[in-house]
């Protein structure tokens, strides 16, 4: 069983997906630190993320950057986005995430391009999202509670620069996945949010609308 799991940064799809895969009993997979993990690297060799031969050279990645803590940050985030419009960079990490969907017994990842480009064909698919202003407010508050002092109108610019890049590349854009189910977190508690995630699975699994 493969359950694809995508949206915009800070939609809260990673809670989800995590939340998803205790309750289904699969691996979980944030795809998104793939990318993460090659915009540190880029930066940790002096390269520059826009150019696509830097960007490429970093997918070498060994995986114990995965474990790092600076993968969090939202600077290594943007890093991710721009690092992630390279054609060559989403081909170096297809056969990372396609061999992690089809395991035996199958798997739930999250990103952008999970039930679009990685996992088509998945069990159950679905599209994260929230207002800009919720998912700036819930980086505030991140940043906050790790010590820092963040600007609401840099964090608000920075997720709509992110949106803008993410839908607008040419290769594998962010959109909402043929099949996938819409789950808008904005006005949801993260309890509420997993319950009805669980809720559309199950619909789709069992081949039923969702209540």
């Amino acid at each position: 069983m493969i359950i694809a799991v995508d949206g915009p940064a800070a939609s809260g799809k990673g809670t989800i997906a995590k939340a998803l895969a205790r309750h289904y009993g699969l691996p979980c997979l944030d795809t998104g630190l793939l990318y993460r993990a090659v915009g540190l690297s880029v930066l940790k060799r002096g390269g520059d993320p826009d150019i696509k031969a830097d960007a490429l050279a970093a997918c070498d990645f060994g995986d114990e950057i995965l474990a790092d803590p600076a993968l969090r940050s939202e600077a290594v985030g943007s890093l991710a986005s721009r690092v992630s419009v390279h054609q060559a960079v989403r081909d170096a990490l297809i056969a990372r995430q396609r061999d992690f969907a089809t395991q035996p017994g199958g798997a739930i990842l999250d990103g952008r391009d999970i039930g679009t480009v990685i996992a088509p064909d998945a069990d159950a698919k679905i599209f994260v999202t929230a207002s800009v202003h919720v998912r700036a407010e819930r980086r505030y508050k991140d940043s906050l509670a790790q010590g820092g002092q963040p600007d609401m109108d840099s964090l608000i610019a920075n997720i709509q620069a992110r949106d803008t890049r993410d839908m607008s590349r040419d290769h594998a854009p962010l959109k909402i996945a043929d099949g996938a189910d819409l789950l808008d977190t904005s006005d949801l508690t993260i309890d509420a949010a997993v319950q009805r995630a669980i809720a559309l699975v199950d619909a789709q699994l069992e081949g039923r609308p969702a209540g």
